[in-house]
């Protein structure tokens, strides 16, 4: 993997910077590279060339945006779920009954050592093509044991979820520790499952919804345990279906304390949608958590104008410091290895939001 020269990353603003949740829409070659890749008709030395012309493109596009902490668009992965079978064993890929690609847990999992450093040398690529600090998101262990877990597949390896989604930890915690090593700004772990918590009808299916919601938590507290010199973030959603919408309804209530038990520097919360209620939950989480606000919609056509971010930033101040306040978008552009969101449509919804950043902080600083 070749590298640009390093360029000192411009240090994002105290007040009111922006940054994405992750993913960045894939335009249709990108999807059929991979495609051609799953299929042998590309090497994996020819997909990483491709991929190495492709990441600094989705940065630039985040930083003439005027992102201030950018991702590389999670470019290189063919699904944020399966990132860890990138550098650990014990997995089964597969395909599902629609003709989706699926990964399972089948045996004991198992760092491989030719890879363990992979997402380390993709974080230092993406640092050295851009001039904004950049984060990377990996999925938390609740989210891999709940998709990646079998009740017949996995009893083998891991006789239960839980002890799948507990020996996961570890493996995830080597790959943040590698992340900050390499001088990513932000670590954040996914976990829409956590949030889903929130559904009277997801909490209805266990026989402590509470009691599952700090299980939850208390994963991704292992996985950041003794991890210093990164911001630590967890990002929430109600599980996003693009332009179908979402999944989960209710408000952040629900599962403030999970939230207030966890030992994250930010929380990425969704608001732009109306299933997530409104913002005066703020009040009820720590003051030294930032709040990573969804103040841009990700999954509809409409493209928020700066007026109505910047009113959407204003309400949740009514709430919350101002210096907590971090403007984002709902959730990542590419949920899914299908998600299909126009690329440009990406691009002026960020750029809209950091308008929206600069006239609040010309008119709050």
């Amino acid at each position: 993997m070749s590298a640009a020269r390093p360029v000192p990353a411009r240090a994002a603003p105290a007040l009111f910077p922006t940054t994405v949740v992750g993913s960045m829409p894939r335009p249709q070659w990108l999807k059929d590279l991979f495609d051609d890749y799953h299929h042998g008709k590309a090497t994996d030395a020819e997909r990483d060339r491709l991929l190495d012309e492709a990441v600094p493109y989705a940065i630039a596009l985040q930083e003439v945006a005027g992102v201030d902490v950018v991702s590389d668009g999670e470019w290189r992965h063919f699904s944020y779920v399966a990132v860890v079978t990138e550098v650990a064993s014990g997995f089964l890929r597969g395909k599902t009954d629609d003709g989706r690609y699926w990964h399972t847990v089948v045996d004991e999992v198992k760092p491989v050592a030719a890879k363990e450093r992979r997402l380390a040398e993709y974080a230092r690529f993406a640092i050295a093509h851009a001039t904004r600090p950049v984060k990377v998101a990996l999925p938390s262990p609740y989210l891999l044991s709940v998709r990646m877990w079998d009740e017949k597949r996995s009893a083998k390896a891991y006789p239960t979820r839980r002890e799948f989604a507990r020996a996961i930890v570890p493996v995830l915690r080597a790959q943040v520790k590698a992340l900050a090593d390499a001088g990513v700004h932000t670590v954040q772990l996914d976990d829409p499952h956590l949030c889903l918590f929130v559904d009277p009808q997801v909490r209805a299916e266990f026989a402590d919804a509470d009691e599952e919601a700090m299980h939850c938590a208390a994963l991704i507290d292992g996985v950041f345990d003794g991890i210093s010199g990164v911001t630590r973030a967890v990002h929430l959603c109600r599980r996003n279906k693009g332009r179908k919408g979402w999944i989960g309804h209710g408000s952040y209530d629900a599962i403030m304390d999970p939230l207030r038990s966890l030992h994250v520097d930010q929380l990425m919360m969704e608001f732009t949608i109306p299933a997530a209620g409104d913002t005066r939950c703020l009040r009820d989480l720590p003051e030294h958590v930032r709040i990573g606000l969804g103040c841009v919609d990700c999954r509809g056509e409409v493209i928020d104008a700066p007026e109505v971010i910047v009113l959407r930033v204003e309400e949740a101040m009514q709430h919350v410091a101002k210096e907590r306040i971090v403007l984002a978008p709902d959730c990542g552009f590419a949920p899914g290895n299908a998600a299909d969101i126009p690329v440009d449509e990406a691009y002026a919804k960020l750029r809209n939001m950091a308008i929206a950043a600069r006239t609040l902080r010309e008119k709050h600083a």
